[in-house]
């Protein structure tokens, strides 16, 4: 990139330069990329077809990779249309609107910007008009549609094309959305002046005239008499367009009662459109309120379309995501439609750090017999999330599902033996998840227990490992005649996490608590000497805690650590640090610190094993 020349003066292309690294120093810094758009827009006061080859190749390029990073804002697919058209003229432009109604489907700015754009640079209607319809099928249920709709309306009167308009009004009067009523009013006015088939289908016109010449003569007044009279074919279009004002008024009235209930969510919408920034709880709030409305209205159209607006403001919340999913899987014969939702929210928005929608779209695939892609969709996630236990195990056990026992194990033995994938702390628990495959779907208890006996020296700091060990043991079945069996390999858990692991004090005396429990519950006639002993190690004053000073003296005796203590007239336990433990370091070097001692040979080993 050094030798990447953006075009324009020295000045303006040493600040490119400068903004372009900050960019690829930090790529998700949405102020970085605005300010490389626009110093890239101002190069030579302006791009034009004149500008020099290097500024037009450097702005597109910048412009490419900004909108790859963020496809959802509409207003520069309009900018980067409009530069476009002065660089290059109309196919250029229309190639970028493609793009961005393509990227945003349901942006109503945009398609109004577009058709707007396509009415002054084409002379065929047709192809217009095609334009128009396109955009009506994207975004015609907007709530805030009119700028669209006006458009629309405003091309054709150009034409004077009255048929046209009143079909667009007749779509248009049906539709739930803020300016409802101005549009009824003017299609009101029109029908008056349109030929009958036009109001209404036929059907329902000849239902209409059916029930006039049923109702037979009307009765008129001939001075003091009043006389029967056939109804003239006046008449009787007279007493139709009569009832189809009626009818439309019905019209009317259900569209503006669908206006009213809407407008309850549509008014607390403060952010319709795309921004980095998080959106406030209530925000959010509104939205699932919005679409459990939806969905209980039961219009499909109206609610897939309602979940895409959604998610254009919540583009980056993976909770809309899966919810449109779900309620999409729940429609019939969708599985396509599924399919894009999972593929659009792994791709372009969801941050890799928050796997649990690329995971779901795994499981789909995995539903529609499409195994290997599942698995590569797992292998995606670990390559960007080395070491992610959530997913590793999730493919361990679709490799089991479909491989069986042992492809899930080899699974668990390729990451742990790797290296350069997992941490050590992950480690432990991908290892602590083996022992309980084999437990529980192979159910071998003594081969669970030699996966958790052979590892137990490398992870003595890992509280997931730990756990799991402690719980293996007490949850195996027993009865009178094994259990003193079974109570000699908890208590062996149990001393070698208060005596070998480097665990923190407070979770060693949560785990001794639910040993002690199982004392109370399952324990023999010896038990209560053994809970009181424990009871004063673990939950009595330092003083009189043999074990634990036993672990900070230096020689392993609890008489070193009582000298200190009477010496120092205070307490000399260890401070633990919990972000100090996570990455790897020893809990004692800071006591051996504070006290002008160096680290123990033995505590630096530790450190290097972890």
């Amino acid at each position: 990139m050094a030798d990447y020349t953006f075009g324009g003066t020295d000045e303006e292309n040493a600040e490119l330069k400068k903004l372009n690294a900050e960019v690829l120093e930090d790529p998700d810094s949405f102020e970085n990329w605005e300010k490389l758009v626009r110093a890239a827009e101002s190069l030579e006061g302006g791009l034009n077809r004149n500008s020099s080859p290097q500024s037009i190749v450097a702005t597109r390029d910048i412009y490419d990779r900004f909108l790859a990073k963020f496809p959802l804002l509409f207003g520069y697919w309009k900018k980067y249309a409009d530069l476009e058209f002065s660089i290059a003229g109309t196919e250029a432009a229309e190639l970028v609107y493609e793009r961005g109604v393509a990227s945003i489907t349901n942006s109503v700015d945009l398609w109004t910007n577009y058709c707007s754009f396509k009415v002054e640079t084409s002379h065929d209607p047709d192809v217009i008009r095609e334009l128009f319809e396109r955009g009506a099928t994207c975004v015609g249920l907007d709530f805030l549609a009119h700028p669209f709709w006006d458009k629309y309306l405003e091309f054709e009167e150009r034409l004077e094309a009255q048929d046209k308009i009143f079909a667009i009004l007749d779509r248009v009067v049906h539709i739930p959305m803020h300016q409802y009523a101005r549009y009824f009013e003017r299609y009101r006015h029109l029908a008056q002046h349109r030929p009958l088939p036009e109001l209404l289908p036929a059907d329902m016109l000849s239902q209409f005239r059916s029930e006039i010449e049923n109702e037979g003569p009307t009765t008129v007044q001939a001075g003091a008499q009043q006389v029967k009279a056939d109804r003239g074919e006046l008449e009787i279009e007279r007493e139709m367009r009569t009832r189809i004002d009626n009818f439309h008024l019905e019209i009317f009235a259900r569209t503006q009662t669908e206006t009213t209930k809407r407008w309850t969510y549509e008014s607390e919408i403060k952010r319709p459109y795309f921004h980095v920034t998080e959106l406030d709880e209530s925000q959010m709030v509104n939205w699932r309120k919005y679409l459990d409305f939806e969905e209980v209205e039961g219009d499909y159209s109206r609610t897939q379309f309602l979940y895409e607006r959604c998610l254009v403001t919540c583009a980056y919340y993976d909770e809309f995501w899966l919810r449109y999913a779900r309620w999409m899987l729940a429609q019939p014969n969708k599985e396509e439609e599924v399919r894009n939702i999972y593929q659009r929210a792994s791709m372009l928005y969801v941050p890799i750090s928050r796997p649990s929608v690329r995971l779901q779209y795994a499981y789909f695939e995995e539903m529609c017999d499409r195994i290997e892609l599942a698995k590569d969709i797992h292998q995606a996630i670990l390559v960007n999330l080395p070491g992610h236990i959530e997913t590793i195990v999730s493919l361990a056990n679709l490799s089991r599902r479909h491989g069986g026992l042992e492809a899930a194990i080899e699974v668990y033995k390729a990451q742990i033996e790797s290296p350069l994938q997992c941490d050590h702390y992950a480690k432990a628990a991908l290892c602590a998840e083996w022992a309980r495959l084999l437990w529980k779907i192979k159910g071998s208890v003594d081969e669970a227990r030699k996966v958790f006996q052979q590892n137990a020296h490398w992870y003595l700091d890992s509280r997931p490992f730990w756990i799991s060990y402690l719980f293996f043991e007490l949850e195996q079945p027993t009865s009178a005649e094994n259990e003193s069996a079974q109570y000699k390999h908890i208590k062996q858990v149990h001393d070698d996490i208060r005596r070998k692991s480097q665990l923190p004090p407070l979770t060693i005396k949560d785990l001794s608590h639910y040993y002690m429990a199982y004392l109370l519950e399952r324990g023999t006639k010896g038990t209560a000497k053994e809970y009181m002993t424990l009871d004063r190690e673990i939950n009595g004053p330092f003083s009189v805690q043999t074990t634990m000073k036993q672990k900070l003296a230096e020689d392993g005796r609890e008489a070193s650590t009582q000298r200190r203590l009477m010496m120092e007239n205070g307490h000399p336990g260890v401070e633990v640090d919990e972000a100090a433990i996570r990455r790897g370091e020893n809990p004692y070097t800071k006591y051996y610190q504070q006290q002008g001692e160096q680290q123990l040979p033995s505590d630096t080993q530790v450190c290097r094993s972890s």
